[in-house]
């Protein structure tokens, strides 16, 4: 393990996803979000069959033995992500990032829901205060008094929708994992979001402008790269100790949002933004208190055996 070379691989991809994001927002008004997801996912594969070829893992990595697995995570992601590309056209950076904080959170209860795992008080409590965090950035959104029609409305409701769908897939991803080498479960998904955001043709594809294409292009590549960094933080330090840093992408897109955007983020919004992470961090210290008595566990059975 080496755990330094681990965080810097993870707040590399948080910058490099950030990037992606704002790139997907730029050109959300010329292009509809299916379209977005087509190239996002398209110019990604380039990036990701020259890593597997580096790493020596475009013959064998690439097989699997569960294909419909991941057809279905693969249909679940790229949900996701369209959902969270109709957001970010429609709801400032940072408000889009808090809200996707919901997902992490979700996945505790899904997992406890589809994969039987165990969920104790603690962790629902972090859980329920986690979805309050969330509710207190979507009360300006969904609130008595807002008007249900406005395009903020709508975008709140959809980047919720996108957290959900996004918590779906990390549930698939947990599953496939058991039988799945991490090349064919990155490879995969990225060609499974390719052909589906294909079926998104008839509601209306735009002849990007060349800057546009160029922008949508380097957000493809840069969602490649993004993927890899990631994939090789959790190579280099465990899950428990680099999740954290994921949280440092609230701090880029307030800055982001700002100087690029011109959004001035609302007290309300950094208010639910602070409770969703602290809810966040709340189960990842938890998660790996548990991992480290478990391995404490294990540590002493061995002893016992070898005697």
């Amino acid at each position: 393990m080496q755990p330094l070379r681990g965080i810097l691989y993870k707040v590399l991809s948080v910058c490099v996803f950030l990037a992606m994001a704002s790139l997907i927002k730029a050109t959300s008004g010329e292009v509809p979000p299916g379209e977005a997801v087509f190239f996002r996912s398209i110019f990604a594969l380039p990036v990701i069959v020259a890593w597997l070829i580096m790493r020596g893992e475009l013959r064998h990595g690439l097989e699997t033995k569960n294909p419909m697995g991941h057809v279905w995570r693969g249909v679940v992601g790229t949900t996701a992500m369209g959902l969270g590309f109709a957001g970010l056209g429609l709801l400032p950076l940072p408000e889009v990032t808090a809200i996707g904080y919901a997902a992490p959170i979700l996945v505790v209860v899904f997992a406890a829901m589809f994969l039987n795992e165990e969920v104790k008080a603690f962790r629902l409590s972090a859980v329920a205060l986690g979805m309050v965090g969330v509710m207190i950035v979507l009360s300006p959104r969904l609130s008595v008094g807002a008007e249900l029609g406005t395009a903020e409305t709508l975008g709140a409701v959809v980047v919720l929708m996108g957290a959900v769908c996004a918590a779906l897939a990390q549930v698939f991803v947990r599953k496939l994992v058991n039988t799945e080498g991490t090349a064919a479960i990155v490879f995969w998904f990225s060609v499974t979001a390719t052909l589906m955001s294909l079926l998104s043709l008839p509601w209306g594809w735009a002849m990007p402008s060349v800057s546009t294409f160029l922008m949508l292009a380097l957000a493809g590549l840069l969602g490649g790269v993004g993927q890899i960094l990631l994939t090789s933080s959790y190579r280099y330090a465990d899950a428990s100790l680099v999740a954290p840093f994921e949280y440092t992408s609230m701090i880029l897109a307030l800055g982001v949002g700002f100087f690029v955007f011109g959004e001035v983020p609302t007290g309300t919004m950094i208010l639910g933004a602070c409770v969703v992470i602290f809810a966040g961090l709340l189960i990842i210290w938890r998660e790996r208190k548990l991992g480290l008595q478990r391995a404490e566990q294990r540590k002493a059975m061995g002893h016992v055996g070898g005697k």
